[in-house]
């Protein structure tokens, strides 16, 4: 007898049926058929009673049933095994980074794991939070630097990389530009220059609005922070910012607390809590590279 067989008498044995458990094995009819008799043949027992219209167990069937499950189980878990191994040899790893985002760890993650393990294709995708975590869900992404609003997403394991509070900055000449803060209803008097729906900042602001009933005057959005400061610094509008992106701009923006956004904006790594070796690697690279950029 082989695996093969086995996994057909097993698929018959939980169909009840010849032509289901043939599209569960993805082959003919005939095929499961044939297998069957060869396994009974071998084994000096009919496993299956055929007379009614739904196939039952015999009492050689019922005994044999367990044994094998459990041989199949056995083989997977070899083969388990050996991707343990040869998944860090082969395949692909696919990261996602939300638009805009330039973080130089995680590249270093990315060059560390490539030169650990030069087998394994890296793939980068750009897009929205939303999507990414879509993506991760779906298992179209191994695992996603996404931005998000307070928390990670529900379901999804994660490791947060940098926790900020919004903040406003306006240019020289702006009549907020005196002030060291302000409250979220002085800000919306203003056209806003922000990041687009799908990213954690924007989910953050427009969270943050609604629990005060106020309507924002969106002007711009741009996926990158310079270019939401390029355009405020142009007078467009008031940027909204983290505070460690508006910081890299403190030389031609005034950068101002947003004194009733206590909601925090994140970013961070998310993936599934059941993951191939590839993920589990690249997220010690990746721990190891955002620890040392947080050092001092």
């Amino acid at each position: 007898m082989d695996l093969r067989q086995l996994e057909y008498f097993v698929a018959v044995a939980e169909e009840r049926n010849f032509t289901r458990a043939a599209e569960r094995v993805h082959i003919s009819q005939s095929g499961v058929s044939a297998q069957i008799r060869r396994l009974e043949h071998e084994l000096g027992a009919e496993l299956f009673d055929r007379s009614a219209r739904t196939v039952t167990l015999t009492a050689a069937g019922e005994a044999a049933l367990a044994h094998a499950r459990a041989a199949l189980a056995s083989a997977g878990a070899v083969g388990r095994a050996v991707d343990e191994v040869t998944g860090l040899v082969r395949g692909r790893l696919t990261v996602g980074m939300v638009v805009g985002c330039t973080v130089t760890p995680l590249f270093e993650a990315l060059a560390a794991f490539h030169a650990a393990h030069p087998g394994v294709e890296v793939l980068l995708q750009e897009d929205n939070s939303d999507r990414l975590v879509d993506g991760v869900r779906s298992g179209t992404v191994d695992l996603a630097l996404i931005g998000a609003a307070a928390a990670t997403p529900d379901g999804l394991d994660a490791l947060t990389v940098i926790s900020e509070r919004l903040v406003a900055a306006v240019p020289p000449g702006h009549p907020l530009a005196g002030r060291e803060s302000l409250a979220l209803g002085d800000l919306t008097a203003h056209p806003i220059v922000c990041m687009p729906p799908g990213t954690g900042l924007r989910a953050v602001l427009d969270r943050a609005c609604a629990a005060q009933d106020l309507r924002p005057a969106i002007a711009l959005e741009a996926g990158a922070a310079d270019t939401i400061a390029d355009l405020a610094a142009r007078g467009l509008g008031v940027a909204v910012l983290s505070a460690s992106m508006a910081a890299a701009h403190a030389d031609r923006l005034t950068v101002l607390r947003l004194d009733d956004v206590d909601v925090p904006a994140l970013l961070a790594l998310v993936w599934k809590p059941a993951h191939h070796p590839a993920v589990r690697a690249f997220l010690g690279h990746a721990r190891q590279a955002f620890g040392a950029a947080g050092e001092p």
